[in-house]
């Protein structure tokens, strides 16, 4: 049979470690967007997202999707997936076009996005960003894998002594003074980048 172009989920909170009752969203989805859900999970594997299809189940992040599970064969799930991108190791990392950094340490999990640590403090310049971007750019992250999630290329940095220090400094740029103090005061060890890839 072929496959829908939406699909009506039932979505709900998936709260673990809690007992509690969230209310249910019942919307119709395409059947991209809830492919895109699946790939963070399944990767681009045809069996498994058509096993994810038929049992009508699905937990991504902190959402349950539940939705009327359907039989799909598998050449019709593979010509889908053939549409979303595969990893590409051969990608030079492209610091202009970085998303989104998570910063990590022994006690930490910082994420910044690019929208954020764009923005200037007062009667200043350049912003974070601006002085992250051009640290980035002496550097040679690794090339980890495509995130289905973020939409973007994954790479990954391990930070030295020196490059974690000037990161730390540099954050008395954000105008966000608990995450500027956050970030100065954690012991930075590596940083996952997150790369939008240009279609071509």
């Amino acid at each position: 049979m072929p496959l829908p172009e939406t699909v009506r989920v039932k979505l709900s909170s998936e709260d673990a470690g809690t007992v509690a009752i969230t209310p249910v969203v019942v919307q119709d989805l395409l059947l991209r967007e809830l492919v895109e859900r699946m790939l963070g999970v399944t990767g681009k594997d045809p069996a498994r997202v058509r096993e994810l299809f038929l049992r009508g189940s699905l937990v991504s992040g902190a959402s349950r999707f539940r939705w009327s599970g359907f039989d799909a064969d598998l050449e019709s799930v593979t010509v889908l997936l053939s549409d979303f991108p595969d990893s590409d190791p051969a990608l030079p990392f492209a610091p202009e076009r970085c998303l989104l950094a998570v910063f990590h340490g022994p006690a930490c999990r910082i994420e910044l996005s690019r929208e954020a640590g764009s923005k200037r403090r007062l009667l200043r310049r350049k912003s974070f960003w601006d002085l992250f971007v051009a640290l980035l750019g002496a550097e040679s992250p690794q090339y980890v894998d495509y995130s289905y999630r973020e939409k973007a290329d994954y790479y990954r940095l391990a930070l030295s002594y020196s490059t974690s220090s000037r990161i730390r400094e540099t954050a008395a740029l954000l105008p966000f003074r608990s995450l500027g103090r956050q970030i100065r005061g954690s012991a930075l060890e590596w940083v996952e980048l997150f790369v939008e890839r240009i279609p071509g």
